[in-house]
């Protein structure tokens, strides 16, 4: 198959074209650079100059705290440029995989999050991942948006924005004391294993909305911990919780996903934490990319 993949530098995205071409499938990746997703008339200019069969949406505004003072800006890229997306995918037949995120969530829940629960997002970050959500379905019969959490992967090193495990390993590094929520708890979730189940669900033709989070459920608290032992770095941490440090955007709370649906799909189970961190680390001592 043909495929467009935006968001094509990012660390999810860097993953969906290496996962891409593995299978033998012929693709091509846009960034920020390359293509506006918020201006209408340069995503229709990339659809008729690519003629994808599949496009793939890992392009995201995904500064939570930020967007609470420019909804206008998240709500362009998050909402607004699925739409966009998904009315070029109508017109030319194409599929679009939207990748959207656990903020959809109130976090009020003590069990993993399935695909049927309500969304209730509390932040201007959450509501602007659910109309991109609610326009792919508006727009769309023939879709795929994938809710993950957390996302991690060696492409992180090489990004502007990083990710939670380098932010971790270059405090340490710092020799700064690090204190980390013990009361927030996500499925962080392993970039090239995301990559791979999400084309699986393209090539096996499951549509509709699917999560795909990490293998467990964990605080971020726990996840340094995790981070710091498969390192091998000793860092000054201590647990933390949300009366210590207030944000701008609120954050769900529990935000573990469900993982049944997309095994049911055929799909194999996500790797477990200490696996996907083991992979991480032999990844990111490996050559730039």
């Amino acid at each position: 198959m043909k495929a467009l993949v935006l968001g094509a530098r990012g660390q999810l995205g860097t993953d969906l074209m290496r996962e891409l071409a593995g299978r033998g499938h012929q693709a091509v990746g846009l960034g920020r650079q390359e293509l506006d997703i918020t201006r209408a008339d340069l995503v229709e200019q990339a659809f008729r100059l690519h003629r994808p069969d599949w496009v793939l949406n890992a392009a995201a505004y995904n500064q939570v705290d930020v967007a609470e003072k420019e909804p206008a800006a998240a709500l362009a890229a998050n909402g607004l440029a699925a739409r966009h997306m998904a009315v070029c995918c109508r017109d030319s037949g194409a599929t679009l995989l939207h990748f959207s995120t656990d903020h959809v969530f109130d976090g009020t829940k003590t069990t993993p999050y399935m695909e049927e629960d309500r969304p209730a997002p509390v932040s201007a970050y959450g509501v602007s991942k659910l109309a991109g959500e609610l326009y792919v379905q508006a727009y769309l019969r023939t879709y795929c948006i994938v809710r993950t959490a957390g996302v991690f992967g060696p492409q992180g090193r090489h990004t502007n924005r990083g990710n939670f495990v380098e932010l971790m390993l270059r405090m340490a590094s710092e020799g700064r004391s690090i204190r980390v929520v013990e009361d927030f708890y996500a499925t962080p979730t392993y970039a090239p294993v995301l990559a791979a189940r999400s084309v699986e669900l393209l090539e096996k033709g499951c549509f509709g909305v699917y999560h795909i989070g990490g293998g467990q459920v964990v605080s971020w608290y726990q996840f340094a911990l995790m981070i710091f032992g498969e390192a091998d770095v000793r860092a000054e941490i201590q647990p933390a919780n949300e009366r210590d440090y207030p944000t701008p955007a609120r954050r769900p709370k529990y935000s573990g996903l469900s993982n049944a649906k997309m095994e049911t799909a055929g799909l194999a189970p996500m790797p477990s934490l200490e696996r996907a961190l083991g992979e991480y680390f032999q990844k990111r001592h490996g050559p730039t990319p």
